[in-house]
């Protein structure tokens, strides 16, 4: 638009002057020394036009000349970034497709004609990685971090990922912990811890790391503590199997307090002080627990307790009864705690009812060896019958009705 009003322009100034020469043409004298040149007005002025010209278009041309070796320059480069981004492209393409020898050499090649030299190493890393060309892997990383020193943590963030990715989990451990350093509040890199820590089973470091966590909401509320439950019930297993007898103890006492009310892991606890013979404890801890809220784990888990008073036990898991009268679950632990004080009578009695109420196999076996003791095998028998079909139901192969009441004709063929 600018240039064709800028030729309009030389066209009207052309008609103007063109009218005014048709009009007057003019008379100019120049005098040098004893020299004189005569010539009309538009004669002059169309020669000072012609040597304006001249000396423009020169003078362009003398420009033009010498930034002739900067233009190529530029060009060339303007056509290697064509060509590097054209790469780039078809590189990460061949990279999804899965031709990872082909997309490494095409993104290595023009990484030094790219204007984003990093992407290209990085792309090229992961093409090493799934080659399992651990050492060029290592190489492109460490040329991407020269080319930019400043993504230092995309940089490391990438080559974790692949250690990860590669089961090569120490030097990962290692390349996080140079990043927590680096960026101590990077949502991403403590994702990645997080989940390093899961699969080295670094349940100390787990459980250390669950408020930073939480704080920068790395995950959801309910993935966090579902983990972190995890890893103190790791941590309670493995205090459990340790020869000192008071790591146990102090283990449960480093467990954050919510997560000390968590039937599952209340009951992990009391089977471990079960193990350990220490009844009491294990007694005290379910029934503050059933205080708090009724759960069929812990109920069970009671009636398994070898406490020394179970007479009084069992009066304290009877008070349940007006309000779960039907719990098969209560009335096995029941029977169990009959069984335990040796009141034979209402052990079956209990026991029955729980089997009435559908109860667990537990159930079945439990009043099936009992029944056995009283000298009532058949009784017994029938009972650990309903206890394997229980069991087994869904495992056995329908038989025909008449099988053994008639010759098997093709077995003695």
């Amino acid at each position: 638009m600018t240039r064709l009003l800028k030729i309009w322009l030389v066209i009207l100034l052309g008609a103007g002057i063109g009218v005014i020469a048709t009009r007057d043409n003019g008379y100019v004298m120049l005098a040098f020394g004893v020299y004189t040149v005569e010539m009309s007005l538009v004669l002059l002025l169309i020669i000072i036009a012609m040597l304006f010209a001249v000396m423009y278009f020169s003078i362009r041309a003398l420009v033009r000349f010498y930034r002739l070796p900067s233009d190529v320059k530029d060009w060339s480069q303007r056509r290697g970034n064509r060509a590097a981004q054209n790469a780039m492209t078809r590189g990460l393409l061949e990279l999804s497709e899965g031709q990872w020898r082909k997309a490494e050499k095409r993104l290595v090649k023009f990484a030094d004609r790219s204007e984003t030299p990093l992407l290209n190493y990085l792309a090229a890393a992961r093409a090493a990685q799934l080659q399992g060309a651990h050492e060029r892997r290592d190489s492109y990383i460490r040329l991407a971090h020269k080319h930019m020193p400043s993504a230092d943590v995309a940089v490391s963030i990438t080559q974790a990922e692949l250690q990860m990715a590669d089961h090569q989990l120490d030097q990962a451990l290692d390349t996080l912990r140079h990043l927590r350093d680096v960026a101590p509040n990077h949502t991403y890199v403590l994702r990645l811890l997080m989940d390093l820590y899961d699969q080295v089973g670094d349940w100390e470091r787990l459980s250390e790391l669950m408020p930073e966590l939480r704080k920068r909401k790395v995950a959801s509320a309910e993935q966090l503590k579902s983990l972190e439950k995890k890893a103190y019930k790791k941590l309670l297993e493995a205090s459990f199997l340790d020869k000192d007898p008071e790591q146990l103890s102090y283990r449960w006492r480093n467990v954050p307090k919510v997560l000390r009310e968590d039937p599952a892991l209340i009951a992990d606890y009391a089977s471990y002080l079960q193990e350990r013979e220490r009844h009491q404890e294990a007694e005290e801890l379910l029934r503050q627990a059933l205080k708090r809220g009724w759960d069929v784990e812990l109920v069970e888990l009671y009636g398994q307790l070898e406490c020394p008073n179970a007479a009084k036990h069992l009066s304290r898991v009877e008070a349940y009864l007006k309000k779960y009268p039907n719990d098969a679950t209560l009335l096995l632990s029941l029977g169990r705690l009959c069984l335990r004080s040796q009141l034979w009578g209402k052990a079956r009695a209990y026991l029955e009812a729980s089997v009435g109420n559908d109860g667990p196999v537990a159930a079945y076996r439990e009043l099936a060896r009992l029944l056995e003791h009283m000298d009532e095998p058949e009784k017994a028998l029938s009972i650990y019958r309903q206890a394997v079909s229980l069991e087994h139901d869904d495992q056995l192969i329908a038989l025909p009705e008449h099988i053994g009441h008639h010759p098997r004709t093709s077995d003695a063929q």
